[in-house]
Formats: structure tokens, sequence, C-alpha cells
């Protein structure tokens, strides 16, 4: 069975519609600077986990579609490049510190579920998101993952 988790980014840096125009609609998740979620990333996240992807720090958050992990794990190679903006120079090749996946774009939601609406959903209330919400890979329990489903106008 798969898990399920919550990937967050800023539309204006990489939005869901980005994600669907790369190549195979399918594109590294890189970046990562959070110790928490770069644990997620190399040891947790697995082919076949499937994510909700939300857009944040626009006037309304909200998990806007859906994509699928399709590699595991691997060192995030901007880390070592001095001209990206993720460039870490602690990080190297032998010993990389930071992890990315890749994922592929499955489907935008019929319907964003905003992070108000999630907010007023008492079944919610221990969501990483409503909790813990700096973090930007995060995992969802799979009731949290059917109730975001039906509340897009997704049957579970």
């Amino acid at each position: 069975m798969p898990n399920y988790w919550l990937f967050k980014s800023e539309p204006s840096s990489f939005s869901l519609d980005d994600l669907k125009s790369r190549p195979d609609a399918t594109e590294h998740w890189d970046g990562v600077r959070n110790f928490q979620a770069r644990n997620f990333l190399r040891d947790q996240i697995k082919v076949g986990d499937q994510v909700l992807f939300y857009h944040s720090n626009i006037a309304e958050p909200a998990v806007v579609g859906l994509a699928e992990v399709v590699r595991e794990g691997y060192p995030d190679f901007t880390a070592f490049d001095p001209a990206s903006k993720y460039f870490d120079p602690r990080s190297n090749p032998e010993k990389p510190t930071w992890f990315m996946v890749d994922v592929r774009f499955v489907r935008a939601l019929p319907r964003p579920v905003t992070l108000a609406e999630l907010k007023t959903i008492p079944e919610l209330s221990e969501m990483a998101l409503l909790n813990r919400s700096r973090l930007s890979v995060q995992p969802v329990r799979k009731e949290e993952w059917d109730r975001i489903m039906k509340l897009a106008g997704i049957a579970p």
C-alpha cells in the first residue's frame, strides 16, 4: 500500500502546472532544506506513494492537485552547485546532506481545497499541515487523504 504525503510549493517558484508541463510530467523535488523533511525524502518516501500538491504563500493556500512518487530519495544535486539558490557548501557528493525524490503529475483537483476550509474540518485537526505548517514535506494519514479527496470532489 502506498503512503500519503503533502508537498508544499509556492506557485511562483514551481506550480502544479509547471509539473504537468515537464517532460513525462515528471520532475525532481529539490531544494528541501529542513532536516525532518529531508529524512522523509531520504528514508520514508517510496515509489508509488501518493502526493497532495499544495500551493503555499499565496492569498488562498490550497491543495490543488495530485502527484505520484516515481523515484525514491537520492542526493539533491542542487546542493552541490554554487550557482543554485539551494547551494549548501557543507554538502558534497561523497557525503550528501540533502535529498530529493522525483514526482509525476497525476491530476488537478476538480476544485482546490483551501487551508481555511481544512481548518474547519474537525477530523483533520491533527493533520501535520494544521499543526506543523512550515514543514514543506509532510505525512498525510489515509483518513486525511480520503477526507480531502471527498472535499475536492473525488470519491475515495
